[in-house]
């Protein structure tokens, strides 16, 4: 008769555990702090580099210079759904994407972070 409650803890662990990593694929939830960056990381690579390198792994892609630094958008030439800026640092770059709260996932956000960093590597 104690052995059904000693199993009671380790089922109510594993309802819990299954519950969170149900929820890490679900896209619903809190909604994004647009002025906060989706991706905010440091790079060995130069920017030139990692800029060629998002250009060759990315449609749709316009590339511009602003004070030292790259900037590149992502997405149709109407709707961007993507803006990364490459900054010189003393030891590479520092890479910060932004995503708007309304602009659509286009590429899809987790190719996005993929191709980022591939190119950040």
């Amino acid at each position: 008769m104690k052995r059904p409650l000693l199993l009671a803890p380790v089922a109510v662990a594993l309802a819990a555990a299954l519950t969170a990593l149900a929820g890490c694929g679900s896209s619903s939830g809190p909604a994004r702090d647009a002025s906060l960056p989706m991706i905010y990381v440091s790079s060995q690579r130069a920017p030139a580099d990692i800029a060629d390198c998002l250009e060759s792994r990315l449609s749709r892609v316009r590339t511009s210079r602003v004070s030292g630094a790259m900037q590149i958008a992502v997405g149709s030439d109407s709707n961007n759904s993507y803006f990364v800026t490459l900054t010189p640092s003393n030891a590479g770059s520092v890479i910060k994407v932004m995503h708007p709260a309304n602009a659509p996932d286009d590429p899809p956000e987790p190719e996005m972070r993929f191709d980022i960093a591939r190119c950040a590597t």
